[in-house]
């Protein structure tokens, strides 16, 4: 077992692709990674941390970790794997605040880097990547599909910041409302929609293209426009939007503990492709 670093995301992705692309779905996080820029004046972030694990000449499993977000893995059937990557970490001198990835990939490397640093782990939020690529139509939903606009712009940083504080709770990523929304006001790999009903009632947008596919997220409702079926309409809308502009398919991520997310998606036309886990690294005492 080996692995090797890429200099950048594109040596990353010429070497890994072909690999990445047998399961697009599951790994749109690493295939999807290189599509977002970074923000206008932001602080320029530590060079990222992008692998591939050979066996016998052959891609098994990829890595890539953006400082400070958590490390990213892929699937692999190979049990070696996490902990040949937790050592190529450790050799550089970098230090993951955490993981994500399929299971069991995800807490393999978790009990992995604990064998080498003694540093613990707490288990963090559980998704289920899901995969469209006919959409069910949604009826009887009163509104209608508009992209966001600039003056959309207080209200979906709020709403976006309502999303991540609801959906990740202590695993929110380190994401910026505000930096989020001007990028995808700003498109046209991101975007944000509205579902409007005599006002703006629930948020969808998209991000992360791949080859073939897309990511659906955040999807928002604001507690008092819940149980009305806007989420599901905006869902449904925006997904066919995308494919009609030429994708493949769609990909969104629910929260496994949350049933009512799940079966919204279900019925708009999501299946199941993996779960994924996330864990965060414990504090090593002084």
């Amino acid at each position: 077992m080996n692995v090797v670093r890429c200099a950048t995301l594109h040596a990353f992705l010429e070497r890994a692709g072909a690999f990445l692309l047998g399961d697009e779905a599951c790994h749109n996080l690493l295939l999807g990674a290189p599509s977002a820029p970074a923000a206008p004046g932001s602080t320029p972030a530590p060079p990222p941390y992008l692998a591939v694990a050979l066996d016998a000449g052959l891609v098994v499993a990829a890595a890539l970790m953006t400082p400070p977000s958590r490390l990213v893995l892929s699937r692999t059937d190979r049990p070696q794997v996490p902990a040949a990557i937790a050592r190529s970490l450790l050799a550089i001198g970098m230090r993951p605040p955490g993981v994500h990835g399929p299971v069991p990939v995800g807490e393999q490397f978790a009990r992995a880097w604990r064998e080498l640093t003694g540093q613990g782990y707490e288990q963090g939020l559980t998704q289920r990547i899901y995969r469209l690529g006919r959409v069910r139509p949604v009826d009887g939903v009163p509104g209608r599909l508009r992209q966001a606009q600039e003056a959309d712009r207080p209200m979906l940083v709020r709403w976006v910041r309502a999303f991540l504080g609801e959906a990740f709770g202590e695993d929110r990523p380190p994401t910026d409302a505000e930096q989020m929304v001007g990028r995808r006001l700003e498109g046209p790999a991101e975007g944000l929609y509205l579902w409007d009903d005599g006002g703006p009632r629930a948020l969808a947008g998209f991000a992360g293209p791949t080859a073939n596919g897309i990511r659906v997220g955040p999807v928002y409702t604001p507690p008092e426009h819940r149980n009305r079926g806007y989420a599901r309409a905006c869902v449904a809308a925006l997904s066919q939007l995308l494919i009609d502009r030429g994708r493949r398919f769609c990909v969104l991520y629910a929260d496994t503990a949350n049933p009512t997310s799940n079966r919204i998606y279900e019925r708009v036309g999501y299946e199941p492709v993996c779960d994924v886990v996330d864990y965060r690294f414990l504090p090593t005492s002084v």
